[in-house]
């Protein structure tokens, strides 16, 4: 089998978030299975053209703008071709192969609306409305394949839903910090909501530790010292895990999650997450075994919460063991097998 996947930044890219790392557990297992796979990304300056990555070869080529020609030329080449579509904007493969998935993570419609301007904003959510031209797609939660069908007009018989999975090497429980803390961990962009954690914060009797980058960044530092918060901004690999393993509650105030990687990583070491009602975050967060959700923009509840668990040793202690359960029934293994038994039915 020969497969090409798009998608606009590749593992080393410096802006890589969680659709780069679902590409790459996946593909390196694919690659595993005999699949010839090729990445095709976008040019980094300080990055080679070509590269190789575990046995994927990799590709790069244009910018942000300009990739979506350049990919159609590529897509002529490859027997099968996935569209990671994580930046609202197909890149129409369909168009010139026909044995091409979209990979979509989340639908976008609500989230331009917060990061751009609202020009920019109709346009990007016109163009995402092309999914609904391909033959096949692949989601990776049920509140995905909803948001397509009710957002986009895509006919449910083109979806497959696949989860993602997780890493149980990597991420796994390690020693709880002696102090009560609480963790804030991604992109800081408006329809994350990070300036709600600050909010939290001010009500509980817990340390609130806030981790990433992001257009954000000046203002989070000046409103994480009125708590006395620590923002560590973006942190490698094995301080993230760190970070995981010794927060007592990490909290996600998005409004909306295609699929939250953050909770199957702070779940799988141990850590349990309460989240708004948004997105896929009900579909993954079972109240009382691995996190809770609250109402969207429930800080009062949230932090309620967060007291009552602080405050009863057995209960939280029993919470990180069910959280850590829990993740069990995610691995690479199991999301890269229904890859593979998708794509070889084309």
């Amino acid at each position: 089998m020969d497969l090409l996947i798009i998608n606009h930044r590749d593992l080393k890219h410096p802006k890589a978030g969680g659709a780069e790392e679902v590409i790459y557990e996946v593909s390196k297992r694919l690659v595993k299975r005999g699949v010839n796979v090729t990445w095709f990304a976008e040019r980094v300056n300080g990055l080679r053209e070509e590269d190789e990555i575990e046995g994927i070869r990799v590709i790069r080529r244009g910018n942000p703008l300009s990739i979506h020609l350049y990919s159609i030329f590529e897509a002529k080449k490859h027997e099968i071709v996935i569209d990671s579509v994580a930046h609202a904007i197909p890149f129409y493969s369909y168009l010139v192969n026909p044995k091409t998935v979209g990979l979509v993570h989340h639908v976008h419609q609500e989230v331009v609306r917060y990061e751009l301007n609202p020009f920019l904003a109709k346009t990007v959510a016109f163009l995402e409305k092309g999914l609904k031209n391909y033959g096949r797609i692949v989601a990776v939660s049920n509140t995905t394949r909803r948001d397509l069908i009710e957002k986009l007009g895509v006919n449910p018989n083109k979806i497959k839903v696949i989860y993602n999975g997780i890493d149980h090497e990597k991420y796994k429980p390690g020693k709880k910090s002696d102090e009560p803390t609480i963790l804030w961990i991604g992109r800081l962009k408006n329809y994350k909501n990070p300036l709600d954690a600050i909010e939290i914060a001010k009500k509980v009797k817990a340390k609130l530790v806030m981790a990433g980058g992001g257009d954000l960044e000046t203002l989070v530092k000046k409103k994480i010292a009125e708590v006395n918060g620590e923002y560590l901004g973006r942190v490698s690999e094995e301080k993230k895990v760190e970070l995981y393993q010794s927060a007592w509650i990490v909290i996600i105030t998005s409004f909306i999650e295609g699929w939250s990687m953050v909770t199957l990583e702070a779940n799988s070491c141990g850590t349990p997450v309460i989240g708004y009602d948004k997105g896929s975050l009900p579909e993954i967060i079972k109240n009382g075994i691995n996190g809770y959700i609250v109402k969207y923009k429930g800080i009062e509840e949230m932090s309620k919460i967060i007291n009552d668990l602080i405050n009863d040793e057995k209960r939280i202690k029993q919470l990180w063991m069910s959280s850590y359960e829990e993740s069990l029934r995610y691995n690479w293994d199991k999301s890269a097998d229904e890859y593979y038994e998708y794509l070889k039915q084309m």
